[in-house]
């Protein structure tokens, strides 16, 4: 076995005996959880890239999304054991690892922010393996940020999208399901027509005519849901209305 396959199995090794509890040493799922690291480790240290040992390619990897300067990560990971590598070295490896499944590469909205960070880090003397995780931290955040952002857009759109269908409702013109705030049940006009939706106790959709939104008119249908209710009711509202 060469040195780069050694490394990577006493690695997982090392790693994996490191837990106090005998239980989880011994546990099957956890034994087949490291047999297959060690399989993906492997195939890692048997890969084309030659010069990229175990350090150099955990390093390299949990750099490829922070927009850390190459030539910055090209004289860093040269430091650690093995062959020089090149600026297209490092470059092509970082490419590879953003082509690889459920990787991406790095946002273009994120690459001023890491730069400051990084810049403003290697100014105070950081060590850059503890520069690329501060930076996936600020990453995280961002995008953690983003995601509540969004929530709270749609959120707001959701509630406009719906308060402008109410409005649409009782103005009088046609109109798609709505709650009405207020209530728990559906509302629609339908050529001129108002109609209410409202679940029933063995789950299933009541539809009525009505004239005001709190009164049950008329039951025009039982359905199993809103679909199959939406569908009937477009031939129904076009029907001659019964006398009541």
């Amino acid at each position: 076995m060469d040195s780069n396959r050694l490394y990577a199995v006493s690695s997982k090794l090392a790693d994996y005996v490191r837990s106090p509890s005998l239980r989880h040493i011994r546990d099957p799922h956890n034994i087949q959880r490291l047999a297959r690291e060690i399989v993906e480790s492997l195939d890692c240290a048997s890969s084309v890239w030659q010069k990229w040992d175990g350090p150099r390619e955990q390093l390299a990897k949990a750099a490829a999304p922070c927009w850390i300067p190459v030539e910055d990560l090209q004289a860093f990971l040269n430091r650690l054991p093995g062959p020089a590598l090149t600026a297209t070295d490092v470059a092509q490896r970082l490419r590879a690892f953003w082509e690889e499944p459920w990787e991406k590469y790095p946002n273009d909205d994120r690459k001023s922010g890491c730069l400051a960070l990084y810049e403003a880090e290697k100014v105070q003397g950081t060590e850059l393996p503890a520069i690329i995780g501060a930076i996936r931290e600020y990453i995280e955040a961002e995008e953690e940020r983003l995601r509540g952002e969004r929530e709270v857009a749609y959120r707001q759109f959701k509630d406009e999208e719906r308060l402008r269908r109410e409005q649409r409702y009782l103005s009088g013109a046609d109109s798609g399901w709505t709650q009405l705030q207020g209530s728990e049940d559906f509302f629609c006009r339908r050529n001129g027509r108002a109609y209410r939706i409202a679940r029933s106790n063995d789950n299933k959709w009541n539809v009525y005519r009505i004239e005001m939104p709190d009164t049950f008119h008329a039951l025009v249908g039982t359905y199993l849901g809103r679909r199959e209710a939406t569908k009937a009711l477009e031939k129904i509202a076009y029907e001659p209305e019964p006398r009541w």
